[in-house]
């Protein structure tokens, strides 16, 4: 059965060049950056058992290489989704800055 033990949540930005993959990156950084946690050495596990369940927020989620966002993760399954969220804040140049909202839950495979 697969538990959830941990979500945490990040914000990243493109501040000029509109790169939504970018900014999605950046916000799983920065949801890492706030943590240390050793789940797997807690429960004795090996850190390849960890699912990591990442949902990334923008604007245009099409815009998301998702096989980008999981690199940035150095173990573990990782599944990333990109929905509609986060934040396009227009500038006066024309061109907005994104903002991406990142969740990331890590889960085990559990005996009941």
């Amino acid at each position: 059965m697969k538990k959830r033990l941990l979500t945490e949540f990040g914000m990243g930005t493109s501040l000029r060049r509109q790169d939504y993959t970018t900014a999605a990156v950046r916000a799983v950084g920065d949801a890492l950056w706030h943590n240390s946690i050793n789940l797997a050495e807690l429960l004795d596990r090996p850190k390849s058992d960890m699912l990591i369940d990442v949902e990334i927020g923008v604007q245009h989620p099409d815009k998301v290489d998702k096989e980008a966002v999981a690199a940035a993760f150095p173990y573990g399954q990782v599944s990333v989704a990109a929905v509609f969220g986060g934040l396009d804040v227009p500038r006066p140049d024309g061109n907005p800055t994104v903002i991406a909202n990142a969740a990331i839950s890590v889960s085990f495979e559990m005996e009941a």
